[in-house]
């Protein structure tokens, strides 16, 4: 009989639950009633189990950690209110930390590294260019890298992973002969996050995490270790678009603008008025015409001569009547052709995907630096018509000789070169030994100007 009576309190029990889960009923908990307001349904909505009991998820272990902070005796529904702002609002780096810095002057860390490139003349033989950083450097250098994460998630961790090292080293080491650098890590947009949106499954991801933690960084070096130098702010790609919401909003036309010796926003769309060099991004930093000036702006966005934009481009092109994409070229600030000074991978490979790479010179002679450079091969103009405004890179081939003809850079999906994409795997590197040069100008430009 008792069993009886077990076996009908469970089915009755199963039943009640199974109605509960699809109809709303007010035998709930008086907390779960008073919560439905922030979304509870049952006692899940704080508990690790659906009877509740000691079991807590992050919302219930919040709330009595509230409950201890406040010193009462009752967890009161209305706290919740304010865990949704605190899970709204991601805790702030502390950017005092060591770890939160890819790279900063004085310590073995990603950017401490042997800089000597191969030489490849187009008779194909080799040599070896030194190259050496300076620790006493008169100007810093602050940058923010491209989107690089491979993290899962739609914004990365504060986790230096090999493509943080492996960018660095390709896009900003170097500069290390002209500037102390710095380099922080910030949660970006991920690839993952890129490439959902590319095959039409976007994910959520918080552009404006990323800023705020340059933001916090910036502001921390300021504080902290500038000491009134000149600085050259630095980026490529979402790297550029946050430098570039920097400046708006924390630079451009206010007291700290003095103290920036250049900003290089490099594979990004930097707005400016047809025919003029200030006035769209921008209000009072213009385009830099020459390599000693000052407080000024390269930006380009580089293709193929032969590759023009298409139309479905993603650089080249901005919004707004009479607005144009900046293009500075690094070879000719001046305007007209110039010769590129590259750095480009040994392995024939950018710090992303791109196509595979073929040796640098037939047959194929060993290389023991990770970088080459290559003399001739290389020229760019800035091309400003209908298709848009960009770089145009040139291959100066020489079919006759034992050097390749050909140089890495494609974006490549499914087999197929992606052209909306032009060469933006190396914007930076195609011209990287242009722009190092122009900084040592510029610091030493700025060295003048600010004379005590």
């Amino acid at each position: 009989m008792k069993t009886n009576h077990l076996q009908f309190f469970l089915f009755v029990t199963a039943v009640m639950l199974f109605i509960g889960s699809v109809i709303p009923v007010v035998s709930y908990p008086p907390f779960v009633r008073q919560a439905a307001q922030f979304g509870a349904k049952d006692c899940t909505f704080c508990h690790t189990k659906p009877e509740g009991g000691d079991g807590w998820n992050t919302r219930g272990t919040w709330l009595k950690t509230e409950k201890e902070k406040r010193n009462v005796a009752r967890i009161d529904v209305a706290w919740l209110s304010e865990y949704k702002e605190a899970a709204a609002a991601p805790a702030k780096n502390d950017y005092s930390k060591g770890e939160t810095w890819l790279c900063k002057p004085g310590r073995k860390d990603a950017c401490d590294l042997d800089m000597t490139a191969t030489i490849v003349a187009a008779n194909g033989k080799l040599k070896e260019e030194k190259w050496q950083a300076d620790p006493k450097a008169p100007i810093d250098c602050f940058y923010v890298y491209p989107t690089v994460s491979n993290d899962a998630t739609p914004n990365s961790d504060m986790n230096a992973g090999p493509e943080e090292r492996a960018v660095v080293k390709s896009q900003l080491a170097r500069f290390g002969s002209k500037c102390r650098i710095y380099a922080p890590l910030y949660r970006q947009v991920t690839l993952t996050a890129l490439r959902a949106n590319m095959s039409g499954r976007p994910m959520a991801a918080d552009r404006v995490l990323g800023y705020n933690d340059v933001l916090d960084a910036w502001k921390y070096y300021l504080e902290h270790d500038n000491q009134g130098r000149g600085v050259v702010l630095i980026g490529h790609s979402q790297g550029s678009g946050v430098l570039m919401q920097l400046i708006r909003n924390e630079i451009d036309g206010k007291p700290i603008q003095d103290r920036i010796v250049s900003a290089l926003l490099l594979g990004m769309n930097v707005a400016v008025p047809k025919g003029k060099d200030v006035g769209g991004a921008f209000q009072k930093m213009p385009l830099c015409r020459a390599a000693d000036q000052t407080g000024c702006v390269i930006s380009y966005v580089s293709f193929r001569d032969n590759v023009p934009p298409p139309v479905n481009t993603l650089f080249g092109k901005v919004a707004g009547d009479g607005m144009v994409a900046a293009c500075t070229n690094p070879a000719a600030l001046g305007g007209g052709s110039g010769e590129l000074k590259a750095y480009l991978s040994a392995k024939g490979r950018s710090f992303s995907s791109s196509a595979e790479p073929k040796p640098w010179v037939t047959p194929e002679p060993p290389i023991k630096t990770d970088f080459v450079t290559l003399p001739g091969l290389l020229t760019a103009q800035c091309v400003q018509n209908e298709k848009g405004s960009y770089l145009a890179i040139t291959v100066n081939g020489n079919p006759s000789d034992p050097r390749t003809d050909e140089i890495p850079g494609d974006v490549i999906a499914n087999g197929q070169v992606q052209t909306n994409w032009g060469l933006h795997l190396i914007d930076v590197n195609a011209a990287i030994g242009n722009l190092v040069e122009i900084v040592g100008k510029q610091a030493k430009s700025y060295a003048k100007l600010h004379k005590k």
